[in-house]
């Protein structure tokens, strides 16, 4: 329809040459259009931004999302941690340094904390936008706000789940993820985190350790911030403790 309407307007100003004009441009607004809708949409947040009358919003959408997935975690339990909002704050400072950081929390605190928040609908927008791995990673940090206290409860781990499915992180994958954090006295977080039964042969004990080495190498987020690559380095650590720990239970 676009494409028609420039057509239209281009004859009317520029005869055929513009009606030619026209229609190349309407395509290319079409396209577009297109490629956005097929991505989830526009923003998470610009219907909020929009009822903001006055409010100069120059934050990064991922910053928000991100956040808000943050205070999802955190109300999870019923309860507001200081030690889990410092924990985030942190983290936030370490990803994109001070200003940058009190700016989000400043847009949170003024557009998006007393708003209904759609996890769904956020983890949709992330998901369109980011790769498999920074997923992965988004987890991870995820997990690391419930452990800030010393405690992560079962209501915790119920939204990280709920979030993981969003995220469309695989079961497996979460298991993994979640081992990293919830340890048991025997080997059997140090199998999930390998991804494998304890019935696995020596064999695949290595193979296992050599693809989750290569899933959680720092290298695979290169291109984000310093925060991203500690945690992929974190993550690439408890690979291989857990293959340390499986190779000295059976005297590999």
């Amino acid at each position: 329809m676009i494409k028609w309407i420039g057509a239209i307007l281009g004859m009317v100003y520029m005869k055929w040459p513009g009606a030619i004009l026209g229609f190349l441009l309407g395509s290319l607004i079409e396209v577009s259009l297109k490629g956005k809708r097929a991505k989830g949409g526009g923003s998470v947040f610009q219907d909020m931004f929009n009822q903001q009358k006055g409010q100069n919003v120059s934050m990064g959408d991922f910053e928000l999302n991100l956040l808000t997935l943050c205070s999802v975690v955190i109300k999870s339990d019923g309860k507001v941690n200081q030690k889990e909002l410092d924990y985030v704050r942190s983290y936030f400072v370490q990803a994109y340094g001070k200003e940058r950081a009190n700016a989000t929390f400043k847009t949170f605190n003024e557009v998006i904390k007393n708003r209904e928040i759609d996890s769904a609908r956020i983890c949709a927008y992330m998901r369109s936008r980011t790769t498999y791995e920074v997923r992965l990673q988004i987890l991870h940090f995820l997990f690391g706000i419930t452990q800030a206290d010393g405690h992560i409860s079962n209501a915790e781990v119920n939204e990280l789940r709920n979030i993981a499915h969003h995220l469309q992180i695989n079961q497996r994958d979460f298991e993994s993820i979640q081992a990293m954090f919830v340890k048991s006295n025997d080997t059997s977080s140090a199998y999930k985190i390998l991804e494998i039964d304890k019935t696995a042969t020596d064999a695949e004990v290595k193979k296992a350790f050599r693809t989750m080495a290569k899933k959680y190498h720092p290298d695979k987020l290169e291109s984000m911030d310093e925060a991203y690559k500690k945690g992929a380095q974190e993550k690439f650590l408890k690979v291989q403790e857990a293959y340390e720990k499986i190779q000295k239970e059976r005297g590999l």
